[in-house]
């Protein structure tokens, strides 16, 4: 078996930048376990998995660990091999996913997601956060994942967490973002019980990260940073129940998958 596969390099326009994601364009699914595995020994944040419908694509994720319920680079990074490498020619393409419909729009040199927001509420945190950030933040809001806001972009990038404490931690994972030096906010993300100590830009997160500071800073238009190691550059838009994430990507790698022997 053959698979058409490439890995891209999202929310950046600059190689060895951004968030590698996996691509794999299938015919049908394979089994579960097989998929796992290919995420696992690509060993990438997340590998998206594509089938082509007659209107819209199928779209599934993997970390390295588990099969995930939404991913903004690896869906980036699938529209981007679409429009690049499977002869799109409209502007729009549609995916169905465990989140519903997500659409990416290509804006001159931008893809912009159109996801569902995901707002966060504030909450009482387990001592154990702070304890695993070695950090204090000054609020904590809870979602799918922790959001724990603290003052300035300096914190955000001193901050060294005990892995292990946060895999222990109920959600997915936990964000942590500040007002930025050069843009509106920056921010990072830790996921280890998702095999993902950190992950370097993360599209999903800021489902609850726009509607946060678009709020605190009276605007529905924000340019944020992820300030992870390999950074990454997103373009922000409160839309009301949805949010718009615009970002560019970059091709590193186009290949072929061989699969002897199934599972």
């Amino acid at each position: 078996m053959t698979i058409p596969y490439y890995e891209v390099l999202a929310f950046t326009s600059q190689l060895f930048a951004g968030n590698p994601a996996g691509v794999c364009i299938l015919n049908e699914w394979l089994p579960n376990e097989l998929m796992q595995k290919i995420a696992t020994e690509n060993n990438l944040a997340e590998t998206a998995f594509l089938i082509e419908r007659e209107h819209h694509y199928d779209l599934r994720w993997m970390t390295p660990a588990v099969e995930v319920d939404l991913c903004g680079h690896a869906t980036l990074a699938s529209a981007h091999v679409i429009f690049n490498y499977l002869g799109r020619r409209r502007d729009t393409v549609s995916f169905q996913s465990r989140s519903g419909e997500l659409n990416v729009d290509r804006i001159d040199d931008r893809l912009v997601l159109d996801f569902p927001a995901q707002p966060a509420s504030p909450c009482h945190p387990p001592p154990l956060l702070a304890k695993s950030l070695r950090a204090q933040p000054v609020e904590v809001f809870k979602g799918g994942d922790y959001v724990a806001v603290f003052e300035r972009q300096k914190d955000i990038a001193a901050i060294a967490p005990d892995f292990t404490g946060l895999a222990r931690l109920d959600g997915r994972g936990v964000v942590v973002t500040a007002p930025g030096d050069d843009c509106d906010f920056v921010s990072r993300f830790f996921a280890p019980a998702a095999g993902i100590p950190e992950d370097p830009v993360t599209g999903s997160t800021h489902c609850a990260l726009i509607p946060y500071w678009s709020k605190r800073l009276g605007r529905t238009k924000l340019h944020a940073r992820q300030i992870s190691p390999r950074g990454g550059e997103l373009f922000c838009e409160d839309r009301g129940a949805r949010v718009g994430i615009g970002g560019t990507a970059v091709t590193f790698l186009e290949g072929t998958l061989r699969i002897n022997g199934g599972t």
